[in-house]
């Protein structure tokens, strides 16, 4: 159906029925919720219909209906209450605490905070964005599982939290990150200045911080002028089940290396596998931290462990707070400069490390 005929299809139903809901009418049309959505922008802009959450009005109908209704049904203005979208791949493990800085943030500026979780699915993912703002959300925060380049193309602000940007993408959306460059250089110049000399990195390379997280380590590494390892300095663990072949071949390998001497000090992210690493030590009499330092990055529960490990913490907290503020930023200033924030994790000094 062309542009033009949803319009007057829209006008149409609000003629005969005073409002609609964008998710039901989209159905009715078999067009997506986001097309609709913005047909009602281009008539509201026109000044033909008022919008409201998750639907539209006439601009008599909603007029007749404030205050009473305001509260609901308030259009797009100055004042209302908004609503932002929070879509994030889990809400098991690093993420409560993003949740928690953003639903604490919203609710001190008054922004209505509505959270999905994607499961790391992609196509689940832009479903959710489609039924967000098929509902009438204002804006958007998403930790994205899949390519990115879309956002840019959706009708509401966006923020994208905790993926960060390649040097030339999405020039146009912004960006609320935590900084792991940052905090693996931290790491190793803590355990350089505890006198440690031979590092190697434990990372499962998958996951999608693992790429700063080298890069920080190498930087750290050659910054502080450190002796190569007598092994890989940095050792990928797969998705496999400790135990398997996958798995046990790295963590043999340093183990090895460590009874030898070759290694005094491992990295490991994220916090599991510092567990594990910790267990197999144990097994083998080898002293934390006296025969090897161990930092653990993501301090989700690096804490917990026999020996408390020294963990790269990242500010979790502030970047749901920092990436709702930005959003409403953008909302009250839709044309000013883009920004790419990158919040530094700390660095907490535990047992495993001598601190």
């Amino acid at each position: 159906m062309h542009a033009e005929h949803r319009h007057q299809a829209i006008l149409r139903r609000l003629r005969e029925e005073g409002s609609l809901r964008v998710s039901d009418f989209a159905a009715e049309l078999g067009v997506s919720p986001v097309t609709v959505r913005r047909d009602v922008e281009i008539l509201a802009d026109r000044g033909l219909v008022a919008r409201v959450h998750g639907g539209a009005m006439l601009p008599e109908t909603w007029a007749e209906t404030a205050p009473a209704e305001a509260a609901s049904h308030a259009p797009a203005r100055p004042g209302r209450e908004r609503v932002i979208g929070l879509i994030v791949p889990a809400a098991d493990y690093y993420y409560p605490e993003v949740i928690k800085g953003a639903r604490e943030a919203a609710a001190a500026r008054n922004v209505r905070l509505i959270l999905d979780i994607s499961g790391y699915d992609a196509d689940e993912e832009r479903a959710q964005v489609e039924r967000m703002i098929g509902d009438g959300i204002d804006g958007l925060l998403v930790v994205p599982s899949g390519p990115r380049g879309w956002y840019e193309e959706l009708p509401v602000p966006v923020v994208i939290v905790e993926r960060r940007p390649d040097a030339d993408e999405a020039a146009g959306i912004d960006h609320v990150v935590s900084d792991h460059v940052h905090g693996a250089r931290l790491a190793v110049r803590h355990l350089a200045d505890a006198g440690r000399r031979r590092l190697v990195l434990l990372v499962r390379g998958t996951s999608p911080t693992a790429q700063w997280i080298i890069e920080g380590f190498e930087a750290g590494v050659r910054a502080a002028g450190l002796e190569a390892p007598g092994t890989a300095p940095v050792l990928d663990i797969p998705d496999a089940s400790p135990g398997s072949r996958e798995y046990d071949g790295p963590i043999e390998e340093l183990l090895d290396a460590v009874a030898e001497g070759r290694v005094d000090a491992v990295i490991a992210h994220p916090d599991n596998v510092a567990l594990a690493l910790l267990r197999r030590l144990r097994a083998r009499s080898i002293q934390v931290p006296g025969d090897l330092a161990i930092v653990a990055y993501d301090d989700e529960v690096a804490g917990l462990a026999d020996i408390p490990l020294s963990a790269v913490a990242p500010a979790k907290y502030e970047v749901g707070a920092s990436a709702v503020d930005l959003l409403v930023r953008r909302l009250d200033q839709p044309a000013a400069p883009r920004h790419r924030l990158f919040v530094l994790p700390q660095l907490r000094a535990r047992s495993s490390s001598g601190g």
